[in-house]
């Protein structure tokens, strides 16, 4: 009785604390839920808090065993936290809207995680580290990097296409990400680099490794995996849309087919990921059976 006791004064003071952030940070937090509904490059967004908060579920009894205040800790986190906040209103040259938002929505994760450490210890944050950790894929990516990864997946997938162009048997000319067929000249432009569907695998891997794998740099494995996948997919779609165009109806290039017929694409990845985690199950299995015969 009298440990549900403090553990109601803890989670009545967290969510205290919680409503505090959320009064802090309201514009961010707002700003967030715009680009999570009306941004596609955002959408798994709306998952993240709801995939965390199932994680915290599954982890609530050995967080409620591990409970303890974590004043310095904390404490040090929550000022962290603020001191971004201050760092991101201040004009300076690196001081764009997209690196403006990134760092208050890292400044109210940091500062919320503060107050967790703060009313339930340090031990109870190892516990529940992957839950609250999760929640830094609400922070947008900073324009510079998101122009570098989409440019990296824009050449991928090009020296793919062309490699499953010469598969195919199918005269094409190249030069840089231009691609010249039989009546037809093709871009792989920076809508070809799937960014989307990248994020969504990449999240997707995440999640599927904290549920099938026990070993971190297995996990790793699986997520990195995501980027060689995704550039096998783009490259499969940019050929088959240019096939189509070339022998069939050069109108489908303008089609929806072309703007919003991922789908297919996306479900052809996560049948290659699929192998992928089911070997690495299977690696981790084997070792368990090893050691219980040691």
């Amino acid at each position: 009785m009298e440990i549900a006791k403090i553990t109601n004064k803890r989670n009545i003071l967290f969510i205290s604390f919680s409503l505090l952030a959320l009064l802090i940070f309201y514009t961010p937090f707002r700003e967030i839920l715009h680009l999570a509904f009306y941004e596609r490059l955002y959408a798994h967004m709306i998952l993240v808090p709801f995939v965390s908060g199932y994680f915290l579920f599954l982890k609530r009894k050995q967080i409620s065993l591990a409970m303890d205040y974590s004043f310095k800790a904390g404490l040090i986190a929550i000022i962290i936290g603020i001191s971004f906040y201050l760092i991101g209103g201040k004009q300076g040259p690196w001081h764009t809207h997209d690196n403006y938002l990134s760092l208050i929505v890292l400044s109210a994760l940091i500062f919320w995680i503060g107050g967790f450490v703060l009313f339930y210890g340090v031990k109870a944050f190892k516990i529940a580290a992957f839950p609250l950790l999760f929640l830094l894929f609400m922070v947008p990516i900073p324009g510079k990097a998101l122009e570098t990864i989409i440019y990296l997946l824009t050449c991928g997938s090009a020296e793919a296409a062309y490699g499953f162009f010469k598969l195919t048997g199918v005269p094409v000319l190249r030069e840089g990400f231009s691609f010249q067929l039989p009546g037809l000249n093709i871009e792989v432009a920076e809508q070809c680099s799937g960014i989307n569907s990248s994020i969504a695998l990449f999240v997707a891997s995440i999640v599927a490794g904290q549920l099938f794998l026990r070993t971190g740099w297995k996990k790793a494995v699986l997520a990195l995996s995501i980027f060689p996948i995704t550039i096998l997919k783009n490259g499969m779609r940019i050929v088959t849309l240019s096939l189509l165009g070339a022998y069939v109806d050069p109108r489908i290039l303008s089609s929806d087919l072309h703007r919003k017929g991922g789908i297919p694409f996306f479900i052809i990845a996560l049948a290659m990921l699929a192998p992928i985690l089911w070997y690495l199950r299977r690696s981790e299995k084997k070792n368990v059976r090893t050691e219980n015969k040691g």
